[in-house]
């Protein structure tokens, strides 16, 4: 079976709750360290944390200048796991569609 180590770090890092609101707020557009601090009840070493994961995934890119952290989404990655999850969902789609024509069929039968 294919394993795709982007899209496992990607939905590891997206299971956190924290993380995905962080995501969230930079899908906005850029924020600093601060900023997505702000609305999370942990301490600072607590955000870092969870953006050293969101980065380690690729979700998340950031630049220093100076004193402040500015971090920034990385679409390329989120592209990638909509179009895993657009792949299985048209798959089940199908599947259903076949389930329910099968169905409509038999109950002609009876």
């Amino acid at each position: 079976m294919f394993r795709d180590t982007t899209l496992d770090l990607a939905f590891q890092a997206l299971a956190d709750p924290s993380r995905r609101a962080m995501v969230d707020r930079l899908v906005q557009g850029p924020a600093t360290v601060s900023e997505l601090a702000k609305p999370l009840a942990m301490s600072l070493p607590g955000v870092m944390q969870h953006l050293a994961v969101l980065e380690a995934s690729g979700l998340v890119i950031s630049e220093k200048v100076g004193r402040t952290r500015t971090c920034r989404i990385e679409p390329k990655v989120l592209t990638q796991a909509e179009h895993w999850i657009t792949e299985r969902r048209a798959l089940w789609e199908r599947r259903l569609d076949r389930l329910g024509q099968f169905l409509d069929e038999t109950k002609d039968e009876d």
